[in-house]
């Protein structure tokens, strides 16, 4: 009965972790972040989570927010 007022859980998965050109990322990887101001940021994990950090000045910003809602890429080149 209750069963038609309660949405139905769906399989998220979570978008792939590349960059805009779709070459794969990984953590230790150098960026040129093209969001917050980050610059140059290279790519850490922090508490099971990704982060990338500015090689500037020591920001963090969680991968999940330099996702590009158009292609589902990461909002970074990849250097080298």
């Amino acid at each position: 009965m209750f069963g038609k007022f309660f949405k139905k859980k769906k399989n998220k998965k979570a978008p792939p972790l590349v960059d805009l050109e779709q070459r794969p990322l990984r953590e230790g990887d150098i960026v040129k972040a093209l969001r917050y101001d980050l610059g140059e940021a290279k790519i850490v994990e922090v508490d099971g989570h990704l982060h990338y950090e500015s090689l500037a000045n020591g920001q963090r910003v969680i991968w999940v927010k330099m996702i590009d809602a158009t292609t589902k890429f990461q909002k970074v080149k990849k250097i080298g």
